[in-house]
């Protein structure tokens, strides 16, 4: 009798645990206690799954014998794609790969675009190097969308449903990136074209005397216009902004050169009068912050000559942003040579949002003025309140019409530079173009995407009065602390051994 109950009981918990696999195979989720909720799908991602009309095919070219360091990594790229395909109603069905198990599956690998990425493995106190596979390929039909490398962490979901996103973009709005003015070339902003190419497309736009802009350009990108802008092409701009256009200007109207130590104003080219037309005005100020970035200045040490890290408060690094859509999610934008903006709108219709802010601990440098790289700053330096350098129009900015703008005083942040001065640009200055865009073009879908996951966290701007107070209390207090407790450790222990002697008498 008591052998039967065992093999009931035991029949009763192979039938409950079978039941609750299968349920959890049709609920699949996750708890995310992550600061930037990692393991948690953006809203952007569950839209653009639910709006799909066709399938996806993704095909994981994934290495199974990982080093463990990308062992985890391979394991949420699996969690990922089970949630992607759960949430699409299976419009995204998905199959692995191992490319290391032979030949053949190795050059299939290859032939659809993905490479091995060579990764050090660590055996009997040796590193050597493995070749691995982390790509995908996404087909939808015949279009198709290939990830060579898939990043760790929250990489894995942008690359993913960017991915998506070009593939289910049956036509992509344009984006007119202005030229004629000494506006560097479009493939100069390439950091920038790779982001807007998932939803948009980017294309150099020359304004002529014969025809206006056309109103099936999404937005119109003026970046660091260099030469005077003619009176006509504002008019064909405010004709633009009239029927409803959207503006993306991000020019600089100071001139700082850092190796003549020189900082100028910069040449009137006709924005500053068009700005003022609209209630903004970008001021012949230098801007300058205790948060700011550095620069690398050779000193001599002895009898020899060092490289050394300076601060250098005109290179602001701004982190304090407003909920505007522009600025959402962004950590830090460095802003080299910025001035400081103010506004007042013209018409009670028209809203004008600050996007971006210096910090507290801020000031202005009126030009011409030279550098002193190795100034001593102190708290004196930095007198004025927040400077606003960023801001957003919106409302009928020529009389009419409901259009939108993004004003950022300097030209240069998110470009690489053309040919062989092709500089890396920090991923948030790309982010703040590209929020702005997209809230230009009315398409904020992938800007939580975008700027999903922690990149900076710089501290917080401290009083030497605090500072002191940290500094000093983290020495003493746990010194008190085990005073205290060794005091009521001896007070326990001469009481229990009073209690013992009067228990002995």
């Amino acid at each position: 009798m008591k052998k039967r109950n065992v093999f009931s009981q035991l029949l009763i918990i192979i039938a409950i645990l079978f039941v609750v696999n299968l349920i959890s195979n049709q609920l699949f989720f996750r708890l995310d206690f992550t600061a930037d909720k990692q393991y948690t799908l953006s809203d952007a991602t569950r839209n653009i799954l639910h709006e799909l009309d066709d399938v996806i095919t993704i095909t994981a070219y994934y290495s199974e014998d990982l080093p463990p360091q990308l062992v985890k990594s391979r394991k949420d790229f699996v969690d990922l794609l089970v949630e992607y395909e759960n949430r699409s109603d299976g419009s995204v069905v998905y199959e692995f790969i191992n490319p290391s198990r032979n030949e053949e599956a190795e050059m299939e690998a290859q032939q659809a675009g993905i490479s091995p990425i060579m990764v050090n493995v660590r055996e009997r106190d040796q590193v050597k190097q493995m070749r691995a596979y982390m790509g995908a390929v996404l087909q939808m039909g015949e279009k198709k969308e290939v990830i060579p490398v898939m990043q760790p962490g929250t990489g894995m979901e942008y690359s993913l449903t960017t991915s998506i996103k070009k593939l289910a973009v049956e036509d992509k709005p344009k984006i007119a990136f202005l030229q004629g003015h000494g506006e560097p070339p479009l493939n100069a902003s390439v950091q920038l074209l790779e982001q807007l190419n998932v939803l948009y497309d980017p294309e150099p736009y020359t304004i002529t005397d014969t025809a206006g802009i056309p109103v099936f350009y999404k937005t119109i990108a003026i970046i660091d216009p260099k030469d005077t802008i003619p009176e006509s092409h504002f008019r064909k701009l405010d004709q633009y902004l009239a029927q409803g256009g959207g503006i993306y200007l991000a020019f600089s109207n100071l001139q700082g050169n850092l190796n003549q130590a020189y900082l100028a104003a910069g040449p009137d080219i006709g924005l500053k009068s068009w700005l003022l037309e609209k209630g903004v005005t970008v001021n012949d100020l230098y801007v300058i912050d205790a948060n700011c970035g550095s620069v690398t200045v050779r000193q001599q040490q002895g009898p020899f000559m060092m490289n050394s890290q300076i601060q250098f408060p005109y290179f602001p690094i701004i982190s304090n942003f407003s909920d505007h859509p522009a600025g959402q999610g962004l950590e830090s934008v460095f802003f080299p040579f910025i001035s400081s903006i103010s506004y007042s709108p013209p018409d009670s219709a028209v809203n004008i949002s600050p996007v971006a802010f210096t910090s507290e601990n801020s000031g202005v440098v009126s030009p011409p003025a030279y550098v002193d790289i190795n100034k001593d700053w102190t708290e004196n330096d930095f007198r004025e309140s927040e400077q606003v350098v960023v801001v957003a129009l919106e409302g009928p900015l020529s009389g009419s019409g409901h259009a939108k703008m993004v004003i950022i005083p300097n030209g240069q942040f998110a470009v690489n530079g053309e040919g062989q001065q092709q500089q890396s640009v920090n991923e948030d200055n790309i982010n703040l173009a590209s929020n702005a865009i997209d809230w230009i073009s009315d398409d904020t879908g992938l800007i939580n995407l975008r700027t999903k996951g922690i990149t900076n966290r710089p501290l917080e701007q401290l009083e030497e009065a605090e500072k002191s107070l940290y500094k000093y209390g983290n020495v003493i207090i746990p010194i008190l602390f085990v005073l205290v407790l060794g005091f009521i450790r001896k007070q326990r222990y001469n009481a229990k051994k009073q209690r013992w002697i009067q228990g002995n008498i």
